[in-house]
């Protein structure tokens, strides 16, 4: 098997510390390019259970330019100097976005945490990482961050 694409989903929690740093150590094992991904959950689908204060989609837009900040500061604090990771930020629904990015990407492995966020996040949006297991088009290397 050739791994020259990894692409690691990230949420920016203390867990997807971990989980960049575990995709990073992959990435050198196979002397492969990483990726970082973060996608913006949207809100359009629900926009029938409320009445928002300001239009969704500024809202989205200025959650994806915060986003790619964030991305920047994250990728600099997880990773080590020597570790070359790029950082992409979409909107869209989490788990359909990943799939379909690593698709157009033609991505050889996903190394995600098994963990993100819990609570309310979980229950409204289910388990991403679960979606991406069994959907995905190339291997899914899940990590237990609290292991």
């Amino acid at each position: 098997m050739q791994v020259n694409k990894i692409l690691v989903p990230v949420d920016f929690s203390e867990n997807s510390k971990k989980i960049i740093q575990y995709g990073a150590y992959v990435a050198r094992q196979f002397a492969a390019k990483m990726e970082a991904i973060f996608v913006a959950q949207t809100f359009q689908d629900y926009s029938e259970f409320f009445e928002p204060h300001m239009p969704i989609l500024q809202f989205e837009e200025d959650l994806v330019a915060s986003a790619k900040e964030r991305m920047k500061s994250f990728l600099a604090e997880s990773l080590e100097p020597s570790d070359e990771c790029n950082g992409t930020v979409l909107a869209g629904d989490v788990a359909e976005t990943i799939l379909e990015y690593a698709r157009q990407q033609k991505m050889d492995l996903i190394v995600m945490g098994t963990h993100g966020y819990k609570g309310l996040e979980k229950i409204l949006f289910g388990s991403i990482a679960e979606k991406i297991v069994k959907m995905s088009p190339c291997p899914v290397l899940t990590i237990n961050p609290y292991k």
